[in-house]
């Protein structure tokens, strides 16, 4: 195997590749067969390389990449490949040979290098995988590919929250860090990689009671990354746009009303029209990067952080009205995510929060299936009221060491019906509604039905219910096909459950790996260090641990000290 590899960049992080397996296929798919290949495109940061990378591990490839520094220079991005004299026609013909080229940076390219790679995407002998940076200027040879349809387009979206915890599962962070850090780097894995590196040399990680996990309380760490990130908030000089920054980065979200004298309504038009700040259907002001507010926090002087919060403020009817949105949803059973910005920054502060709203948060984020979310919310309200019984009843609810109160509260009787036992729960939960369907649907051991109900589950929020109703599908479907659909479903749906251990998912998630997963897994199950399997197996220390951190993946966790319980239920 040739490797036509000379002084080109690639993006090696020092985390496992992770998440992006329907990505990662199509990537895969387009450089294969008679495909012409695809253009991945994404914000600095998010992944392409990356993800380009892992598509062609073990493949024969060429690599280019382009360079700021030699935009100037014809074919400067292939001068590995090419004789130092020569013409796009020649270029043309001598990379014919060539059966997969990558092209990384490719809005970086020199005008001579994207024409070439225009024309070989146009002759078609060379399958094409180019990388280019969304939002910045490209040279017209590169965007055509995608414009003029040459080329099929991959836009990346960022990496969901349950990826970066698996991403992060090695440095056991508390899942509300781990959102906290989503929500700053908004899919930035660099940004992600510059915060974490930074909060471990500075030392503000700090252990959480009770778990071996560790959490990020109090300010930014201000970075080089982030003062790039900051840059458009600093650039913003105009008559009272600093000002206004920086009176949200202490106080958002703020009321819009014309009661506001110390808000400029033309400064905020300014700011939204330059898309630096938002305006919800409320009225209510923030500024629209998530990291502006920390960052402008933590760059602030003392004197001037202590003016901005001199006057006392009373989070409690904020907090209030959060915990009675989170209520109404869940009276409707309807737990679609709720806007609930005073809680989750008091927490990123280290502020003490109510343990009545701690507990709706917990009971909320559980319902949603995000189990170790709402064992963190619940802790949150512990640390101010140790002997809280709603949160300590969240905290037993989340590590699955108790079941739903018995009572008139529908969701404890749709207990019975998440165990397999709808007959219990007839003509006891609300009529017409997605429990009451998925009860009638398990009694008749109707598989579509569970199917729609699952479906439906899933529409309102309960990804944990409908990964039960899927897998209670898989039980009853006469058609093989069909059963092998609801399980895929109930598969993909418990890996975002953080690791929720109920008695519908039992043995559905093990039969996903492979045989040497389930071997290592269930030796990591009872107890056997990663060296001690080895030994056993004949394996190496580092392939025990790729395998472990393979089945992790699949198995939508990275506690060990969930293995146990996976394998009983195999």
């Amino acid at each position: 195997m040739r490797n036509y590899e000379q002084d080109a960049k690639t993006l090696e992080l020092p985390w496992p590749f992770t998440g992006r397996e329907d990505e990662l296929e199509l990537v895969r798919a387009s450089s294969a067969g008679g495909r012409n290949g695809i253009v991945v495109t994404a914000p600095a940061g998010h992944g392409k390389t990356r993800l380009i990378t892992e598509a062609v591990r073990g493949t024969e490839h060429a690599l280019v990449t382009g360079m700021p520094q030699a935009q100037g220079l014809p074919f400067a991005a292939f001068a590995h490949l090419l004789p130092d004299t020569v013409s796009l026609h020649r270029a043309v013909r001598i990379l014919s040979g060539v059966r997969l080229l990558v092209v990384d940076d490719a809005h970086l390219l020199d005008e001579a290098s994207a024409a070439l790679v225009h024309q070989l995407a146009v002759h078609g002998r060379t399958r094409l995988v180019v990388a280019a940076v969304d939002g910045v200027p490209a040279p017209g040879a590169v965007s055509r590919l995608w414009t003029g349809e040459l080329l099929p387009r991959l836009a990346l979206e960022p990496l969901p929250c349950e990826d970066v915890a698996h991403l992060l599962a090695a440095a056991r962070l508390e899942p509300l860090t781990v959102r906290r850090l989503h929500r700053m780097c908004r899919g930035d894995l660099r940004l992600l990689r510059d915060l974490v590196a930074a909060l471990g040399t500075a030392g503000r990680l700090t252990p959480v009671p009770g778990t071996r996990e560790r959490a990020w309380r109090g300010p930014l760490p201000v970075t080089a990354a982030v003062r790039e990130r900051l840059a458009p908030v600093l650039e913003h000089s105009g008559p009272g746009e600093r000002d206004t920054l920086e009176r949200l980065a202490f106080a958002e979200p703020l009321p819009l009303s014309p009661a506001r004298e110390d808000l400029d309504l033309e400064v905020l038009e300014r700011l939204e029209t330059d898309g630096l700040i938002h305006v919800d259907d409320q009225g209510g002001v923030t500024l629209a990067d998530p990291l502006h507010g920390p960052a402008l926090r933590a760059t602030a002087g003392r004197l001037r952080a202590r003016r901005l919060t001199s006057a006392p403020h009373d989070h409690g009817p904020a907090l209030e009205a959060e915990r009675q949105a989170l209520a109404r949803r869940i009276e409707r059973l309807d737990v679609r995510p709720v806007p609930t910005p005073v809680g989750e920054w008091l927490v990123a502060e280290g502020a003490a929060l109510p343990a009545g709203y701690a507990a709706a948060r917990a009971r909320f984020a559980r319902l949603r299936g995000e189990v170790r979310d709402a064992a963190a919310w619940a802790r949150e309200g512990l640390r101010g009221a140790p002997g809280d019984p709603g949160c300590l009843a969240e905290l037993r609810l989340a590590d699955g060491e108790a079941e739903e109160a018995v009572g008139d509260d529908p969701y404890a009787r749709y207990a019975a019906v998440r165990r397999g036992e709808p007959e219990r729960a007839a003509g006891r939960l609300p009529a017409g509604s997605v429990f009451e369907r998925h009860a009638e649907a398990l009694a008749r051991e109707d598989g579509s039905g569970l199917d729609r109900a699952a479906e439906g589950l899933a529409e309102r929020g309960f990804r944990l219910f409908a990964a039960e109703a899927y897998a209670q599908a898989v039980r009853v479907h006469r058609d093989p096909r069909a059963a092998r659909v609801s399980r895929t479903r109930a598969v993909a749906l418990a890996r975002r459950c953080q690791g929720a251990r109920t008695p519908a998912l039992a043995g559905l998630v093990l039969g996903e790996l492979t045989a040497r997963q389930r071997q290592i897994v269930t030796l990591a199950a009872a107890g056997l260090s990663n060296r001690e399997i080895a030994e056993r197996l004949t394996l190496s220390v580092r392939t025990v641990g790729n395998h472990l951190y393979s089945a992790y993946s699949r198995l939508g966790t990275g506690d060990r000290g969930a293995l146990p319980w996976l394998c009983e239920s195999a």
